[in-house]
């Protein structure tokens, strides 16, 4: 593996590391807010205050707008799934913990990725279900399954 590889991998390990601290404190935010949709909002408002001044401070330039009536409407998606993600975590991370939800998530990405991969979807290079990808997803279905057994076999009874 080449250098830039290795970290690349490692950016990406320290990017994921970060989601269940964000599950977290967003669930928390909805319910000092009284709703799962306020943290969701008020989460969202964080983000823009926080990327603002990132650009301003890195002089990027002012978008294209033009090149918005060129794109695929399918590029709009983002801030959908980016609503979803968030309201989904602040309200199933308190129900299935932080390694529950995220292995959760994982197995949702990985079944995705698999699905946009094969067919090149999004804009992304096209690369074949192979047996090798699939055992691999098989894995983290199995993973996900064993990180709940708890949850669903070992748990006690109600009012033990």
């Amino acid at each position: 593996m080449q250098t830039n590889t290795i970290f690349l991998i490692f950016a990406a390990v320290v990017t994921g590391a970060v989601v269940p601290f964000q599950a977290g404190a967003n669930a928390a935010l909805g319910r000092s807010l009284g709703h799962p949709l306020w943290g969701t909002l008020v989460s969202l408002c964080v983000s823009l205050a926080c990327i603002l001044p990132v650009m301003l401070l890195t002089k990027v330039q002012l978008p294209t707008l033009s090149n918005l009536a060129h794109a695929p409407r399918w590029i709009w998606i983002g801030g959908i799934v980016g609503v979803v993600y968030i309201t989904g975590a602040l309200m199933l991370a308190p129900k299935l913990g932080a390694a529950g939800f995220i292995m959760a998530v994982i197995a949702g990405q990985m079944l995705a990725s698999i699905i946009i991969d094969q067919w090149g979807l999004v804009g992304l290079p096209q690369q074949p279900v192979s047996w090798s990808r699939l055992a691999g997803l098989g894995l983290i279905f199995l993973g996900l399954t064993v990180m709940q057994l708890q949850t669903f076999w070992l748990k006690p009874p109600a009012g033990s």
